[in-house]
């Protein structure tokens, strides 16, 4: 009997890695965007745009 290797099991769905890419690129962001771009009907590229908030605005004003 022949035995497989563990990377000749099964080929990864190249869907389900896209999910995934997707999913991390959205962990995480509490403001900002994921910007997926699509050309020929596939994915080709995916865009992270994080955006940072400050609360208190009167703390970044440097004049006194």
């Amino acid at each position: 009997m022949m035995t497989m290797g563990k990377h000749e099991m099964h080929k990864p769905n190249p869907d389900f890695d896209l999910g995934l890419q997707i999913l991390q690129a959205v962990k995480g962001i509490r403001f900002g965007s994921v910007e997926i771009i699509i050309h020929d009907g596939k994915v080709v590229q995916i865009e992270r745009k994080e955006k940072l908030r400050f609360e208190n605005r009167a703390t970044l004003n440097t004049k006194s």
